[in-house]
């Protein structure tokens, strides 16, 4: 693959970011260094599992290392890079994990004569031994120094996932959104069984009526996109429905929030109900729920 085949890539973290990365990488056919952590129990794990080398210090890892992943948690990551420039940086690349932090956090990097990157997967990593064999199928955000990205990109190639290239003033924006669309969602469902207890539902039985349908609708949105799986009040303009809706929800003491939630919901649903149906008319239900706050 090129220069890459060249490129030896080590990782500072083993956790399961780090395994799963490593081990993935390995699969592909890229070359490995090994890894370095706090506990060296757990780098020799993760170099075990990855054919790789456990080092018992960073600069051992750096000096045979050309790319270097830091897969730590966001908190040490700038721990980790004062470390690093003690070691001499000059032409490796530094790529950070995070979801919520840009490449700024390698300050002065280019002095050093290394480029910086945050290389992200769209990926719940929840097993370090087994999440390897899903995450193909991740999408990944890059960001970082323009000097090296034809280095990053040719991993990509290599490994076969799509990927986006993002600024670095995007990278708190990006994060919310997947944010808003993973880690809120159980938010949503968690007030949704709250709401069938306060029907008589134990906590098992509200479990077991949602979970079918949270699962169809989340497979069907995948497949068909926003507007073709709506389904719903609002998808059929039932301002009777949506206004029962309401008048339950304002009875019960202490709900305010669901309401919120519901009546801001709703408006973006309208939105795409309106796009969905440009002939119909939404405005009589989006007076019911009233304007936003």
């Amino acid at each position: 693959m090129n220069k890459n085949e060249n490129l030896s890539i080590g990782f500072i973290g083993a956790g399961r970011v780090g395994f799963t990365l490593a081990r993935y990488f390995y699969e592909k056919n890229l070359k490995l260094s090994g890894f370095f952590s706090r506990a060296y129990e757990s780098a020799r794990e993760a170099a075990e599992f990855t054919q790789s080398k456990a080092y018992k210090n960073i600069a051992e890892l750096a000096a045979e290392s050309d790319i270097i992943f830091i897969t730590t948690p966001d908190a040490a990551i700038c721990e980790v890079y004062s470390e690093l420039k003690k070691c001499g940086l000059k032409d490796k690349i530094l790529c950070h994990t995070s979801g919520a932090l840009s490449a700024d956090v390698f300050s002065g990097i280019e002095e050093l004569g290394a480029c910086g990157y945050s290389v992200h997967p769209i990926f719940a990593v929840s097993d370090k031994k087994n999440s390897y064999k899903e995450i193909g199928r991740a999408y990944f955000t890059v960001e970082g120094s323009d000097m090296k990205m034809p280095e990053i990109k040719r991993i990509f190639a290599k490994l076969g996932n799509s990927y986006q290239v993002i600024g670095a003033e995007n990278k708190a924006k990006y994060h919310a959104a997947l944010v808003m669309s993973s880690n809120l969602v159980i938010g949503l469902y968690h007030m949704a069984g709250g709401l069938l207890k306060e029907c008589g539902f134990s906590e098992e039985a509200a479990q077991e009526a949602l979970k079918p349908l949270f699962l169809n609708n989340a497979e069907n949105l995948c497949r068909m996109g926003c507007e073709d799986a709506l389904t719903g009040p609002v998808d059929r303009n039932d301002v009777g429905t949506v206004r029962k809706h309401l008048t339950a929800m304002s009875e019960m003491c202490g709900k305010n929030a669901i309401i919120d939630v519901y009546k801001l919901l709703s408006r973006e649903l309208i939105e795409i109900a309106e796009a969905k149906y440009p002939e119909r008319d939404y405005s009589e239900l989006s007076q019911a729920i009233g304007k936003e706050k």
